[in-house]
């Protein structure tokens, strides 16, 4: 019964409004192996703080160049990590850092984690997102209400499938993919 709930819980959840706001939809274009643009509709009815914040980076720039530094086949893409992630520079602590704004509550929903879902990295600490996001590729129940949702990819999701893949502990990745701009619709 969970499972069957959870399967109709993601299709509600993509299915969504037919079209986003511009101001809360992410258009990321990616760069390195993989090229092509993802458009994520954010959710600020779900995770107000966390959509406003990364709304707030995204314009500020400081997403562009960011390297996709862990990528596990079948679970998800992690990026976003403007202090250490930044193509070009030493990305060895790539998933260590946040942005230069506070770390923010949780905003956990109901909302499940599959695939084409964001969500907010964090540590141990519930309390501890700030700059990195994950895209899923397939569905991830153990994550549901453990992590807060911000959004969904309603195009481009072929981008993210063929996002270069991690081979090294805990999906890092070697000679990442990146992000090469990230804005908010409303501003292009």
């Amino acid at each position: 019964m969970r499972r069957i709930l959870g399967a109709l819980a993601g299709l509600v959840l993509m299915a969504g409004p037919a079209l986003a706001d511009d101001e809360n939809t992410l258009v990321i274009t990616v760069a390195g192996s993989t090229e092509g643009t993802v458009e994520i509709a954010l959710l600020p009815d779900v995770a107000p703080n966390h959509v406003a914040q990364i709304k707030t980076l995204a314009r500020a720039g400081h997403y562009d160049g960011v390297v996709f530094h862990r990528v596990i086949e079948g679970f998800m893409a992690q990026t976003g990590d403007v202090a250490f992630g930044k193509r070009g520079g030493d990305t060895a602590r790539a998933g260590m850092g946040g942005s230069e704004l506070p770390d923010l509550a949780a905003e956990f929903s109901r909302l499940p984690f599959v695939e084409g879902v964001v969500g907010m990295a964090r540590s141990q600490d519930p309390d501890s997102a700030n700059s990195q996001f994950f895209i899923m590729f397939d569905r991830a129940p153990h994550l549901n209400g453990q992590y807060t949702v911000v959004g969904r990819v309603t195009d481009g999701m072929e981008v993210v499938h063929a996002i270069r893949k991690g081979q090294g502990r805990n999906g890092a990745v070697s000679d990442p993919d990146y992000m090469e701009s990230v804005r908010v619709k409303a501003d292009m």
